[in-house]
């Protein structure tokens, strides 16, 4: 009995005393997060029967680009967390994969994301462009399972379906004619 009262204190006492620094360590820099769905297909959980876990930084969470992987908190629902490639940044215009094909903008301190695995992925195709401020971190490795250790190249963001803000035309309004 007294060894096990022992063992319990020494439990706590350290539980008290890794708890916060590892808290801390987690909420300010790094984080493994599982990735169990099918949104990120190839990139993700390629065989859809295995969970990624993918390592989160941060700390980049400024300096995000075009092709990144990130996580953020669902528009949606707060409560749930995605992780989905950037496509667009603010001043971009994209084409939406939807029925309706319309010309979204980006606006400023926004981002458009989306799945790999666009027919079955629930991104802003579904809720339009993103607030950075949702942007909790940028996915850097996967480090489980062991065979697909690794870090996660960022994917160029090709198609006709992205504008970057560098080539969008501003302020010229269209009646037919040429000036």
């Amino acid at each position: 009995m007294v060894a096990v009262k022992l063992i319990l204190k020494r439990l706590l006492k350290g539980l008290v005393i890794a708890g916060p620094p590892y808290i801390a360590f987690t909420d300010l820099f790094y984080v493994v997060r599982t990735v169990d769905g099918i949104s990120m297909q190839p990139t993700l959980n390629p065989d859809g029967d295995n969970i990624d876990f993918v390592l989160l930084n941060r700390w980049s969470t400024t300096d995000i680009e075009r092709g990144d992987i990130i996580s953020l908190i669902s528009p949606k629902d707060p409560t749930t967390w995605l992780i989905k490639r950037v496509v667009a940044l603010e001043g971009d215009q994209v084409k939406a994969d939807s029925c309706f094909e319309e010309i979204c903008d980006v606006p400023k301190g926004h981002c458009w994301v989306e799945g790999d695995n666009r027919k079955c992925s629930m991104d802003s195709n579904n809720f339009g462009p993103v607030s950075l401020g949702l942007v909790t971190a940028k996915a850097t490795h996967v480090i489980w399972p062991p065979s697909r250790w690794g870090t996660l190249d960022k994917k160029e963001v090709t198609g006709d379906r992205v504008t970057l803000r560098e080539q969008v035309q501003r302020g010229k309004v269209f009646f037919g004619w040429e000036q």
